[in-house]
């Protein structure tokens, strides 16, 4: 998204503030859609649902590399939008997750680590492309390698999990042990999840954060750009999607055996510290920093967002739930790359911006660790209540000791 506003302010002088509540518009939309995708998942299938995402997106990238007024940009994210929707990382989590139980945290970092590839390769791809045959033709280009890879990888290797396939080994032995458990898993109440603790401390820091990291990736090129060139800040958009790799597998090696939650904290407080480093580096080797840091936190996101859905929802309804705390999500972030360009619009440069950021990220933290910091501190409480009970005498003040001394 990056690329598309930069290119198209070069090529066609829009502001800023005039075309990027179109990217807005793209998710915003695609959050809609991302709200149904478990039901559409289960109804179509996986080849369906995906080809007809691909296809969209292409179509979406030919009509933006055409676009000759605002209102073409904002026809054409929205056509895209239909394949973020189908392919982003709601989508992942739906495809992959039904194979997996054990180690699902692994399996879908690894399938997240597509994205973060494509990310590698195809931003300074992209830029190459477009500096070498324009961007048009680097659009163009660009949707036709999607279509032969995408269409034919839907068809041939996607497909359903049957009933009679067992997630992995370990869930087969956990099915087979309990015999017939699942017949005891409740039922959906959906205003029952949405008013739940666990929903609301899932979904509202992901969206705060996603709101900030989205806003910041969508300006990335255009905040780096007049300070080190646009083809060093192509290369700090690649080393962000690198490090965001690195951080997805490095976090996916223990992720399975720790507590999602404070994982997630302290993943945030590591963009918390990118943010600052950017807002204040003027240098390019403190810039590059503060991307790479960035990237480490990117990375978790979209895999913790599951992860935590995992282990506090029924696995029955994990399509369900993880469709709408990612449909929330992206409504939210939908507004990060506009609420960036109005506050770069007001200051006339990002620093503002960055700032706002910071907060958001750290208000995201506080709000995905308070369930485990009140845990700890109830059982603290009951602790306390179980000594004082077992051993009343330890717990009084000198002055009452002495009395019943002296009685």
């Amino acid at each position: 998204m990056g690329i598309y506003l930069q290119a198209l302010q070069a090529r066609q002088d829009w502001p800023t503030a005039e075309i990027a509540p179109a990217i807005t518009l793209y998710y915003a939309l695609g959050a809609t859609l991302i709200v149904f995708a478990g039901r559409l998942f289960d109804r179509f299938g996986p080849r369906r649902v995906v080809a007809t995402g691909a296809t969209a997106m292409a179509c979406g990238l030919v009509l933006l590399a055409h676009a000759s007024h605002p209102w073409h940009v904002y026809a054409a994210f929205a056509s895209m939008s239909v394949g973020w929707a189908s392919m982003s990382g709601a989508a992942i989590n739906i495809i992959v997750a039904p194979w997996f139980e054990a180690r699902r945290g692994f399996a879908i970092s690894l399938a997240l680590n597509g994205s973060s590839a494509g990310g590698i390769v195809i931003t300074p791809a992209l830029i190459v492309l477009i500096d070498l045959f324009g961007f048009t033709a680097a659009l163009e280009i660009a949707a036709g390698l999607m279509l032969v890879v995408l269409l034919p990888t839907a068809t041939l290797l996607l497909r359903r999990r049957y009933p009679s396939e067992h997630a992995d080994a370990t869930a087969a032995a956990v099915a087979a042990a309990a015999g017939g458990s699942a017949s005891r898993d409740p039922a959906w109440d959906l205003w029952r999840v949405i008013g739940s603790a666990q929903f609301q401390t899932i979904s509202l820091p992901f969206a705060l954060e996603l709101l900030a990291q989205v806003g910041f990736l969508t300006h990335q090129m255009a905040f780096l750009s007049p300070i080190i060139g646009t083809s060093a800040a192509g290369w700090a958009v690649s080393l962000t999607t690198f490090c965001a790799v690195t951080g997805r597998l490095a976090t996916s090696l223990f992720i399975d055996k720790v507590d999602r939650r404070v994982a997630a904290c302290g993943n945030f407080l590591v963009e918390v510290g990118a943010l600052a480093l950017l807002a204040t580096g003027s240098s390019t080797v403190m810039l590059y920093l503060g991307c790479a840091l960035f990237g480490l936190g990117v990375g978790n996101m979209i895999t913790l967002r599951g992860m935590i859905v995992q282990q506090e929802f029924p696995r029955v309804h994990f399509s369900r739930v993880i469709s709408l705390v990612v449909g929330i999500n992206q409504f939210t972030f939908a507004f990060g790359p506009a609420l960036l360009g109005y506050l770069h619009g007001g200051q006339g440069n990002y620093s503002f911006a960055l700032l706002a950021c910071l907060v958001v990220e750290m208000a995201a933290a506080v709000i995905v660790v308070a369930p485990v910091v009140g845990r700890l501190v109830c059982v603290r409480a009951e602790t306390r209540r179980d000594r004082n009970s077992r051993f009343p005498f330890r717990t009084s003040s000198p002055r009452s000791r002495s009395r019943r001394a002296g009685r």
